[in-house]
């Protein structure tokens, strides 16, 4: 027989009860607030599973620039063992997103159909944190700041993290730091142009793969750098494997070409040298 609450108390005497004067659990996550967002504009039944898996993905990617963000300053500062764990993070939490598309897929082009044209231009292409993530990690784009002008903060917001230094600039420093010869250009560049490689980087991670004793440290942030990308790309490839599964080759809602734009991206590379390295090793 389960037991009733009046049952728990019995045997747990110092649970409480009384919540009168204190704050809650739900106080304190504000589920309120959080519970009472997922506001069906087409009263289908599926809409409220795409609201919740977009919004979960949110919070998901606000965790991901928190650590991110820590973690370029700790490179920046030489706090290599601060930063490892905050990236062995972020790659945990991306397995968590990758997983969602799962959820996701469960619904049919069908069911997604009869409620599409509620979403007007809404599209997840217009996921401002989303942008933060690729410019923090060094994939940088002017021409879309266009797309966030009706929100001066979120504008002003990407507009600063356009100009920050990504964390694979923070990781060439750290190899300039530690002695590796680095063209200086790099170390002061504009850091609102995507990083396109440079043969003085790939010497010196060249140098890391080779000695890994002596250079431990880089060694273990340049492959914590690489399993950031790989569960990146891994995410990027199961949406464009959902996108197709429920509209094909259909335009996004924001105009983007959908498939073909996600496939696209597939090809982009954060830290090439990393990965070049790893066929002339």
């Amino acid at each position: 027989m389960n037991k009733g609450i009046s049952d728990l108390n019995l045997d747990q005497e110092d649970i409480h009860t009384d919540f009168k004067k204190e704050m809650t659990y739900g106080e304190y996550l504000r589920l309120d607030q959080i519970l009472s967002s997922q506001e069906r504009l087409s009263g289908h039944h599926d809409e409220m599973l795409f609201i919740i898996i977009h919004q979960v993905s949110e919070l998901w990617m606000k965790l991901t620039l928190h650590e991110l963000t820590a973690a370029i300053t700790a490179i920046d500062k030489g706090e290599m063992q601060s930063a490892f764990k905050k990236l062995a993070r972020v790659t945990k939490i991306q397995s968590q997103i990758i997983q969602a598309w799962d959820v996701l897929s469960t619904m049919t082009p069908a069911e997604y159909l009869e409620f599409r044209d509620s979403l007007g231009k809404a599209s997840g292409f217009q996921s401002y944190q989303y942008r933060l993530i690729e410019f923090a990690l060094g994939y940088k784009s002017s021409h879309i700041l266009k797309i966030y002008e009706k929100d001066a903060e979120v504008h002003a917001m990407l507009k600063d993290a356009l100009n920050q230094p990504s964390i694979y600039d923070v990781a060439i420093r750290a190899l300039s730091k530690a002695g590796f010869a680095i063209n200086p250009e790099l170390l002061d560049r504009d850091f609102s142009v995507t990083y396109a490689g440079d043969p003085t980087v790939e010497a010196a991670w060249e140098a890391v793969y080779r000695d890994v004793d002596k250079y431990w440290d880089l060694y273990q942030l340049a492959e914590k750098l690489v399993d950031v990308e790989d569960w990146l790309q891994q995410w990027r490839f199961r949406h464009m494997k959902t996108v197709e599964r429920i509209i094909g080759f259909k335009t996004g809602t924001g105009g983007s070409s959908g498939v073909n734009y996600l496939r696209h991206v597939l090809d982009h590379r954060f830290f090439p040298e990393l990965w070049d390295l790893r066929t002339k090793l």
